[in-house]
């Protein structure tokens, strides 16, 4: 009769995964084990409960691949089949909002593109109503879940009551996520590599709104992948045609020969949130 009893709580402890006991359940016992000189020095401890073994330079491959894992993992039990990115800075402030330039003329300038902020929200609610039609799987947006051009993304899927995803990444600032990220689809990472897999992996359409240098290796990263055959083609919008032909001469990297005239045709440009969604949805003849 007693093995009977241990056999069933054994059974419970497993908690339905088979006749092993769970790692969880054993993480639990183990805070009871009695307090010795043994049981309490490091070398005792589970290996994956073990803050200072798991985070030492040998475990990176393993930390790659945990990072990699856990949000793959999430948008997969979430449904999540494709995203529409949208990147861009995040300076740019909301319409009447104060700008964080380092001086009077930056302020200004940031202020002139407040508007880019509204063509983001409304680029979003966009995104977000035709994804409605299916069921949130398809064309949900995503973006780097901090504030500026990212704000406006996740808020504009908020406004029409859709889930969208927010990959924030520690920093030393701007490092929390902004209030219009769905809760269980807001990521953060440490690995930018890892990051940037995230946005490409269920990307069915790149927007990138004007932003720093985080919006430019964003970019840039997409159009490589892209023109190397590294990525599927998608539609790439560039919103703000005069601010982007005034930091990159795309014209000229194909007359100096070191990109193909033809891949000025990986990216369009658009000025509101109607001309670049009508972009994705003839590229993927959406209806």
């Amino acid at each position: 009769m007693a093995k009977k009893q241990d056999s069933k709580q054994h059974l419970e402890l497993s908690k339905g995964r088979g006749r092993l006991r769970s790692s969880v359940v054993d993480r639990e016992l183990a805070k009871h084990t009695p307090q010795t000189p043994q049981t309490t020095a490091d070398a005792y401890k589970l290996a994956f409960d073990d803050f200072n073994f798991i985070t030492r330079e040998e475990l990176r491959p393993v930390r790659l691949q945990l990072e990699l894992l856990k949000t793959e993992m999430l948008l997969q039990e979430e449904g999540i089949n494709s995203t529409v990115v949208i990147f861009g800075g995040a300076r740019i402030p909301a319409p009447g909002q104060k700008p964080f330039g380092a001086n009077k003329a930056q302020n200004d300038s940031l202020k002139e593109k407040a508007h880019f902020y509204e063509e983001a929200r409304k680029f979003a609610k966009a995104c977000s109503e035709y994804s409605k039609q299916t069921d949130y799987s398809e064309f949900v947006v995503c973006s780097g879940g901090g504030p500026g051009v990212m704000e406006a993304a996740n808020k504009g899927a908020d406004e029409v009551g859709a889930p969208s995803i927010g990959l924030n990444i520690v920093l030393p600032h701007e490092q929390a996520p902004n209030e219009y990220v769905t809760p269980k689809l807001s990521f953060q990472f440490h690995y930018f590599a890892i990051r940037k897999m995230h946005f490409l992996l269920r990307a069915k359409a790149i927007t990138a709104f004007p932003g720093g240098f985080g919006t430019l290796d964003e970019l840039f990263e997409t159009l490589t992948l892209i023109q190397t055959q590294r990525s599927a083609p998608m539609p790439v919008v560039l919103f703000g045609e005069a601010f982007w032909r005034r930091i990159i001469n795309f014209e000229a990297l194909a007359e100096e020969g070191t990109i193909s005239p033809d891949d000025l045709n990986l990216f369009r440009f658009a000025e509101t949130a109607e001309e670049g969604w009508k972009i994705i949805a003839d590229w993927w003849e959406l209806g």
